[in-house]
């Protein structure tokens, strides 16, 4: 089976704010790929013209207490991938490693396939972590304080 990415994937990195792939693994993901990407990681990612696509994820390697969620772990290697910040969590691979289930955007996440979602999280025995609802808002920042000085 192969998987197609249509012209819904996202080319080239995406400016702050700009829409970007949520991917998870496929059957014929090569061994090494998996396991440096780590079960249960959140992906996302850009196409590349040379028909590869490059991939940010993060995995909570080191169980942050805020990362325990999926949509937590998406939104750090997004935020990761639009600031261009030096990692080692982000590669570029073929594209028949990765299936597209949803994009993320500096608004939210949505998900078009929950299901494949669910079943790389189950297979990866991190099903508690995934999203409750197909779409997650980000909550606009706190105003800062003003401080009164008498």
């Amino acid at each position: 089976m192969s998987i197609q990415f249509g012209q819904d994937l996202p080319q080239e990195r995406p400016e702050p704010q700009g829409r970007a792939a949520l991917l998870v693994p496929t059957a014929t993901i090569k061994d090494d790929v998996l396991q440096q990407v780590r079960k249960g990681a959140a992906i996302v990612g850009f196409g590349n013209h040379d028909r590869t696509v490059t991939i940010y994820y993060e995995s909570n390697r080191f169980n942050e207490p805020g990362l325990q969620k999926w949509e937590q772990r998406a939104r750090k290697a997004y935020d990761r991938m639009v600031e261009n910040l030096p990692t080692t969590s982000k590669m570029t691979v073929r594209q028949d490693f990765f299936e597209q289930v949803g994009y993320i955007n500096g608004k939210g996440i949505t998900i078009r396939h929950m299901d494949k979602l669910k079943r790389w999280l189950e297979f990866s025995d991190a099903l508690a972590s995934a999203p409750e609802t197909d779409f997650i808002a980000y909550a606009a920042p706190a105003a800062p304080k003003k401080i009164k000085i008498e």
